[in-house]
């Protein structure tokens, strides 16, 4: 299996992020022999390693399938990640994306921000209509991300990418972003992760 000689970090949004386990590229194996490569970054048991890193076990399956596809592509720039799925090719970005979608999502437990976050995060929500795409409760449907009970690094570290423009994979995202006030994208990501998954949550 080829090694590949980078620095062992993994940049989530276009900011690095330590990650000394993913340093190999998965090349075209089994699922689950490419899944063991995930996991050095995403964890054995859907925990991440990092608090930056996202939750990808019960994820929606058309979102990961597209994410890897982009990653592959250079639409969603991260030099880790692009290295890890030059491999691979259509089947098996959609076998690990169904791979990943029907694992159990971690009960991670976040706590919920204090009223005046959750204030902020909820009029800042509805100004941009995060509900139209995402759903009522946050989990998404098909391509969308589920974001309820997202890590909250993750979740901010994208917006702001998304904002000023380092993740340009979504350009309605993008859009989206660049109308909600930079101060409100912490208390977004606060009140996303404290929400509870709805189905197949550990």
């Amino acid at each position: 299996m080829m090694r590949v000689m980078r620095s062992a970090h993994i940049a989530i949004v276009g900011v690095v992020t330590a990650c000394p386990l993913m340093t190999t590229a998965v090349v075209a194996a089994s699922v689950e022999e490419n899944a063991q490569i995930c996991a050095g970054c995403h964890g054995e048991n859907g925990v991440p390693q990092e608090k930056t890193t996202p939750i990808i076990w019960g994820q929606n399956e058309g979102y990961l399938y597209l994410q890897l596809r982009d990653y592959k592509s250079g639409a969603r720039k991260n030099e880790q990640m692009s290295a890890v799925v030059a491999g691979l090719e259509k089947a098996d970005f959609k076998a690990l994306a169904s791979h990943f979608a029907g694992l159990k999502w971690p009960n991670m437990n976040f706590p919920s921000p204090p009223k005046d976050v959750t204030k902020v995060a909820l009029t800042a929500i509805g100004s941009v209509g995060c509900t139209s795409c995402h759903l009522d409760q946050f989990q998404g449907d098909g391509t969308t991300a589920r974001l309820a009970g997202q890590q909250s690094e993750y979740l901010f570290n994208t917006m702001t990418a998304f904002r000023d423009g380092s993740r340009a994979n979504n350009p309605g995202m993008s859009d989206l972003m660049k109308a909600v006030q930079p101060a409100d994208l912490k208390p977004i990501a606060e009140y996303l992760a404290s929400l509870q998954v709805v189905g197949g949550q550990q």
